[in-house]
């Protein structure tokens, strides 16, 4: 039987975190810290797993510096970009749903 496309996408996805972790970075490279900050109430076992899945998906990258402290920082690749139509289009349905 064909894997549906719907099915598909949710699977890469799986919770809210993926998607605010994709809707921060659409605006560029961010460390670490940055992206805890900006989701909120995230701990940083499960940011990181969530980091690994979509690195692992190719949905972002992930830039270590050989630098002491030690810099990473994370990007959306051309793929994670890609979902900027996804990422305004919830954010617009998010909106609609609050004034309904």
């Amino acid at each position: 039987m064909q894997s549906c496309s719907v099915e598909r996408a949710v699977n890469l996805f799986g919770d809210k975190w993926k998607f605010l972790i994709i809707r921060d970075l659409m605006d560029g490279k961010m460390r670490f810290s940055e992206l805890k900050n900006s989701i909120g109430n995230i701990s940083q076992k499960v940011l990181t797993q969530n980091l690994r899945a979509l690195e692992s998906n190719g949905l972002l990258t992930r830039t270590v510096y050989p630098v002491v402290p030690p810099k990473v920082e994370y990007e959306l690749t051309e793929l994670g970009y890609s979902l900027k139509l996804v990422i305004d289009a919830l954010r617009k349905w998010g909106e609609l749903y609050a004034k309904a």
